[in-house]
């Protein structure tokens, strides 16, 4: 039983109830009060409490055909609005969402410069025409959360960005200074996880999702919450050794995982081997629509080091779901399988491995619901498939 005083039961009671009501996507107050064990006069209270506020909305089935026709509540997805920004090298992509998830508008911002004033300054100035332009609502926009391509911390300092060449950065707090909204700062491949759990996968409690593109990155949730490990940089698992005293890597050590099994490793050898500047995933889908024999054994061995990690991660967290998030492996025929037949081990054990159908969208979209997540209070939320 849930002991405190009443303020305090109160809002754990609203957080339960407006879990339910998004979960279900629309549903009576009887069937809340069944769900939750609570009582009806709590829910019918918590009901008037979030009607008044605007958060929910009442319907009436049409189509009943016994008795009353019962009032549905559902959330009011148009009361607000989500930011999710994806600051990664090169650009920086934003994706304004309704409180379901469902993207409103996406825009993406070249940049040229790895100077964290600039792109701070860029970052103030296009989140504060969001908050200018869409003022349509009774909430505004309800929250910002960026995703990060690095290491954060549990307190939301950036500690260290490869590719951008940042160390103890308070992004956080430096936007905040000059906007009234609340700032989350999270990792990009925890925001995947977060994205799949959300959308995709709403029965699981333990779910890994494994990016492969600029290196490799996993988003551990565990529980209904991120696994951070004891400063918060769990998960940097493109660093783990697979070849020892192989290729070296930036980060100091030799035969590191993302060497040999993220997107960037394919791309870099191609595009020097065959001295194209600027190469695309359209010159990889045609040399595998040709057959092209050193195209296909490239991606054979990007498998191969792919399932030794792979089977590595399923030994050390045993996780119900497994997601990878890669776009060569769906324009590979028969990727996921051949995947598979690498993980023989009688004591890997896991109910489900899949390729992400969220793409490289996916830490924007959980972006967007981490910060539904944070304004509604709640502690999971599952969101319709539909929404994105």
């Amino acid at each position: 039983m849930i002991t405190g005083d009443s303020s305090y039961i109160k809002s754990i009671n609203r957080a339960i109830i407006l879990r339910e009501i998004v979960k279900s996507g629309m549903i009576s107050r009887a069937d809340i009060s069944k769900v939750t064990e609570l009582t009806r006069a709590t829910v019918s209270a918590q009901a008037a409490v979030l009607l008044e506020e605007e958060l929910i909305v009442e319907t009436q089935l049409d189509h009943y055909t016994v008795g009353r026709k019962p009032i549905m509540l559902s959330l009011n997805k148009d009361a607000g609005y989500a930011l999710g920004i994806d600051l990664d090298y090169g650009q920086i992509n934003f994706t304004l969402s309704n409180l379901l998830g469902c993207p409103i508008t996406s825009c993406t911002i070249e940049i040229d410069t790895n100077e964290y004033s600039e792109i701070l300054a860029i970052l103030i100035e296009q989140i504060k025409k969001y908050q200018a332009e869409y003022t349509d609502t009774r909430y505004g926009i309800v929250g910002v959360v960026i995703a990060i391509h690095g290491l954060v911390s549990k307190d939301e300092m950036i500690h260290f960005v490869p590719r951008l060449g940042w160390n103890g950065i308070n992004l956080k707090n430096d936007i905040e200074k000059e906007i009234e909204l609340d700032i989350y700062i999270e990792n990009n491949a925890n925001l995947s996880s977060f994205a799949e759990r959300v959308f995709s996968y709403h029965e699981t409690d333990n779910l890994l999702c494994a990016t492969l593109y600029s290196g490799i990155g996993l988003g551990m949730m565990m529980k209904n919450d991120f696994f951070r490990g004891h400063s918060g940089y769990a998960g940097e698992i493109g660093h783990m050794i697979v070849v020892p005293e192989g290729k070296p890597c930036n980060c100091g050590n030799k035969g590191c995982w993302e060497k040999y099994s993220s997107e960037s490793s394919i791309f870099l050898y191609l595009s020097e081997k065959r001295q194209i500047k600027n190469l695309t995933y359209e010159h990889i889908q045609s040399w595998l629509d040709e057959g092209d024999e050193e195209v296909h054994q490239l991606m054979e061995q990007f498998i191969y080091y792919l399932a030794i990690g792979l089977n590595n991660m399923i030994n050390m967290y045993n996780p119900d779901v497994l997601v990878l998030d890669s776009k060569l492996l769906h324009m590979y025929p028969g990727a996921l399988d051949k995947i598979k037949e690498n993980l023989n081990s009688s004591i890997s054990h896991y109910r489900e491995l899949s390729l992400s159908s969220l793409g490289k969208k996916s830490s924007i979209l959980g972006a967007c619901a981490l910060a539904i997540k944070h304004f509604l209070n709640v502690s999971m939320l599952n969101l319709p498939i539909e929404s994105r």
